[in-house]
């Protein structure tokens, strides 16, 4: 249901006469790249603060993107019904990064021209990386929903914090920690596999993290594959994995390839073991392409679970379905909260301009639908993980525990 879109005029409080693209049966708007489609309404010296967004529409990781847009939208329409931003309305200018670095670029050069004072973008780690180096330069505020490479806040070159790059999201180290750390506690598990989308930063910096945590606390890995972006067809490599016999397989990979593989592992290769991976899991895509029975004993770390009883998590959980008839995953409540920390942030800096809205943003102490908020010195919030695993009867990913940093 992402991928057939048609052109409407997205009409909400506060909203003044702009195009949009939404989702043809799924209720919630997207756009096409290079549009500057808007939902607000003037210009910034019209009453209005223009604000960038920059996600996936398009691309291999369309689907974060799109479920992105609905919470930033629907962040957007609930501050605009309240007055807006100090008396101003919220104007969202959406362009396509295309799921990828040079697209991301555009995407951001695009937005950078259009005089936005701050920019939500990308949901994946390598776009954003590249949209964090242009940013800095132009000193304009960037917060990704869910990019979660060590490198988007931190400049590998010099170490050193990019002073205008933030994220709603925890980072690969932890998530990756997570894992091993629940595979060896609670899995009982002794030995691993990994397999790495060697042409992402995400899936490097999960499977990096996850090595690291797991051998070091007494666990061994009995092989590392690799695959990129473009392939079709794992049965090679992942015949090589069930020959070395491990306990589990970590796959920090996107959800399109991680369907292709479920199904190969399961139905082809008759492998059983735990498969896990990352928040990049998270898409009801996974389901539909892979199958219910070939995700049987599957698990993932994500930044929140539907199914937690939190009033702040069940509030926007309704307030979703019954926006846009479905049940929200991570990229639209993580794309919802990087939404209301920036607002947030721009009411108590009462200003828009980057300096100004950057100390704002360092500053944040606020809960939001992820959990309690705060920045550390490297602009990474402080939060808690959650793990999902597939409950076959149920038909979905089900909370199953929620670790604290």
């Amino acid at each position: 249901m992402y991928r057939n879109l048609r052109n409407r005029a997205l009409a909400s409080v506060g909203v003044v006469a702009v195009a949009a693209l939404v989702l043809t049966g799924c209720g919630g708007a997207s756009s096409g790249s290079g549009g500057g489609n808007s939902s607000g309404g003037g210009s910034a010296s019209g009453g209005s603060i223009k604000i960038g967004v920059a996600l996936e529409n398009t691309g291999n990781a369309a689907s974060y993107g799109q479920s992105g847009w609905k919470g930033v939208q629907m962040a957007a329409e609930e501050w605009n019904a309240k007055g807006g931003i100090n008396g101003k309305k919220i104007e969202l200018d959406f362009q396509d990064t295309k799921s990828d670095p040079t697209g991301a670029t555009q995407a951001t050069t695009k937005l950078l021209s259009d005089g936005v004072v701050a920019i939500i973008g990308s949901s994946i780690s390598s776009p954003t990386i590249a949209m964090a180096k242009l940013v800095e330069s132009r000193q304009i505020p960037l917060i990704s929903p869910t990019a979660t490479n060590a490198d988007v806040t931190v400049d590998p070159d010099t170490g050193k914090t990019r002073q205008y790059a933030f994220r709603a999201c925890f980072i690969d180290p932890f998530q990756g920690q997570v894992m091993a750390k629940y595979d060896l506690d609670t899995l009982h598990a002794k030995k691993a596999a990994i397999i790495t989308d060697v042409g992402e930063d995400y899936s490097k910096g999960l499977a990096q993290s996850f090595e690291q945590h797991f051998t070091q606390s007494g666990g061994q890995i009995v092989d590392k594959e690799s695959y990129t972006k473009t392939d079709q067809d794992f049965r090679a490599i992942l015949t090589k994995v069930k020959q070395a016999n491990p306990d589990v397989v970590y796959v920090p990979g996107y959800y399109n390839q991680i369907a292709q593989i479920m199904k190969e592992a399961r139905s082809q290769l008759g492998m059983t073991m735990p498969f896990e991976g990352g928040d990049g899991w998270d898409s009801p895509t996974l389901l539909q392409n892979a199958g219910a029975s070939n995700l049987v004993n599957t698990y993932y770390t994500n930044h929140y679970s539907s199914d937690d009883t939190s009033p702040a998590v069940q509030n926007f959980v309704k307030a979703y379905k019954a926006k846009y008839n479905a049940t929200p995953d991570s990229f639209a409540a993580l794309g919802y909260d990087a939404a209301q920390i920036l607002f947030n942030a721009i009411k108590n800096a009462n200003s828009t301009k980057g300096a100004d809205i950057v100390a704002a943003l360092e500053k944040t102490d606020l809960d939001v639908v992820s959990g309690h908020i705060t920045f550390n010195a490297q602009h990474d919030p402080v939060k808690a993980a959650v793990i999902l695993k597939f409950d076959q009867a149920a038909g979905k990913y089900v909370f199953d525990s929620k670790v604290n940093p």
